[in-house]
């Protein structure tokens, strides 16, 4: 969050606490996209799939309510384990939690600083879910939904090792 109000030149530190808060409350976070679910089963036909969030410690009741959690393996949630995103323990947990290696493990996360620099600093490869295209530039693997996403894994996995 401050690496983003700082590129927009906003130095006011009760809305980047309101914006936080905001953020981390997994209630927040319940309106999914129609075919979320159908591409998730796609992805867990042939992966594992877990999620890490810094919320509430509520998360895992939200992806019930949409109807996802039952795509992902384990969800981790820095409300309840003590550590948030982009911690490398929080990141090592989610990966012990699934008996996975880091650098045999992608991290598709949407803010660059938070996501991706924290999935990077813990070993593992990442992709940015970058919708609005606000990261194109930046050098990251980027994609703007899931059905790129999954052509994104393909690429990788026809890759010799």
């Amino acid at each position: 969050m401050d690496v983003l109000l700082s590129e927009l030149k906003i130095e006011d530190d009760r809305l980047r606490d309101e914006l936080v808060s905001s953020i981390r409350k997994s209630a927040n976070w319940d309106i999914i996209l129609p075919g979320t679910a159908e591409h998730l089963d796609e992805i867990a036909e042939r992966y594992e799939l877990a999620v890490i969030s810094n919320a509430d410690g509520g998360i895992e009741d939200v992806l019930t309510r949409c109807g996802i959690a039952r795509c992902f393996r384990t969800i981790t949630d820095s409300g309840l384990v003590g550590l948030e995103k982009p911690h490398p323990e929080i990141f090592r947990l989610a990966l012990q939690s699934m008996n996975a290696a880091p650098q045999e493990s992608l991290y598709v996360g949407d803010v660059y600083s938070v996501d991706y620099l924290g999935a990077t600093g813990a070993g593992m490869q990442a992709v940015l879910m970058d919708v609005p295209g606000a990261y194109r530039d930046n050098g990251a693997v980027s994609v703007k939904d899931l059905r790129e996403l999954q052509s994104v894994l393909e690429e990788l996995a026809s890759r010799p090792d």
